[in-house]
C-alpha cells in the first residue's frame, strides 16, 4: 500500500518537527522525554490495525526509557555530589597549611629552621636501631643510634646538625633505618614528616594535592598522619 505524503504532512502542526527531524537537528545532542513520546505516538498512529503493537513490547519500551532516564538523572545527582565532596575535601586540606604531615616516603627536607621528624617502622622489634641521614649523593651526614630494644613505630628527630656538630646545608635528605633482628642487621622502613606550604584544589578528575616544602605535591589521600600543633 502506498502512503499519501500529503496526508502525513497534515498530521503535523505548522512549524512542528517530526521526531526524525528533531534527531537530525545538530542543536540537539540526544533524544529527550518529549521525543520518546512523540515517537511512541507516531508508532501507534501508523501501526497496522490488523497487527497492533504488542502490549508487552510497548511496556518494555517504556520501561527501557524510564530506566535510561533514571540513570541520566542519577548521573547528574552523582556529579553534584562529587562537587560537594571535592569542595569539602578542599576545605579540610586548607586547614593543613603550616602543619606537618607524615608522608609515605623516606625523603625529608631540612629548611635550616625546624628539626626533621620521622618514624622508624621497627615492627615486631629490633635492637640497636640506627638512623642514617644521607644527602642526595648518598654521603652520610648524621648517624643517630636508638639504644635498647625498639618495637612498633618509633619516633625520632634530627636537629639538622652533621656528625661534627655543624648545620647541614638546606635541602633534601634520605633517611635510612636499620636494626639488629636476632643476630643480623636488617634494613627497616622510615617515614618522614613534611611541612605543608599550600594546597592545590582538585576536581572530579584530579585529586587535591598538599604541596610539601621542598618535596612537591602529594595527593591528600596519601597523608598518613597529621602532627599536632605546637603550643606557642
Amino acid at each position: 500500500m502506498q502512503v499519501n505524503n500529503d496526508y502525513l504532512d497534515g498530521l503535523k502542526w505548522p512549524g512542528d518537527k517530526s521526531p526524525a527531524e528533531k534527531a537530525a537537528d545538530n542543536s540537539r545532542a540526544k533524544l529527550e522525554q518529549e521525543d520518546f513520546f512523540a515517537l511512541l505516538t507516531q508508532q501507534l498512529a501508523y501501526q497496522d490495525p490488523f497487527k497492533p503493537a504488542d502490549n508487552s513490547q510497548m511496556i518494555s519500551q517504556m520501561t527501557s526509557f524510564s530506566t535510561a532516564d533514571g540513570i541520566n538523572n542519577m548521573s547528574v545527582q552523582l556529579a553534584g555530589l562529587t562537587e560537594v565532596m571535592t569542595s569539602n575535601q578542599a576545605l579540610q586540606a586548607s586547614s593543613l597549611v603550616g602543619q606537618k604531615v607524615l608522608v609515605p616516603s623516606d625523603l625529608a627536607y631540612w629548611d635550616n629552621t625546624e628539626p626533621v621528624d620521622g618514624i622508624a617502622v621497627v615492627g615486631e622489634g629490633a635492637q640497636n636501631v640506627r638512623i642514617r641521614i644521607e644527602d642526595e649523593k648518598g654521603q652520610l651526614i648524621r648517624d643517630i643510634s636508638l639504644e635498647g630494644a625498639q618495637k612498633g613505630n618509633v619516633p625520632f628527630s634530627w636537629d639538622g646538625l652533621d656528625n661534627h656538630g655543624q648545620p647541614a646545608a638546606t635541602g633534601r635528605y634520605r633517611i635510612k633505618v636499620s636494626g639488629l633482628v636476632g643476630s643480623q642487621r636488617e634494613e627497616l622502613n622510615a617515614l618522614a614528616f613534611a611541612k605543608v606550604d599550600s594546597v592545590t584544589l582538585g576536581s572530579a578528575t584530579s585529586p587535591t594535592l598538599v604541596n610539601l616544602s621542598g618535596l612537591g605535591g602529594l595527593p591528600l589521600n596519601q597523608v598518613l598522619e597529621i602532627a599536632s600543633r605546637k603550643a606557642a
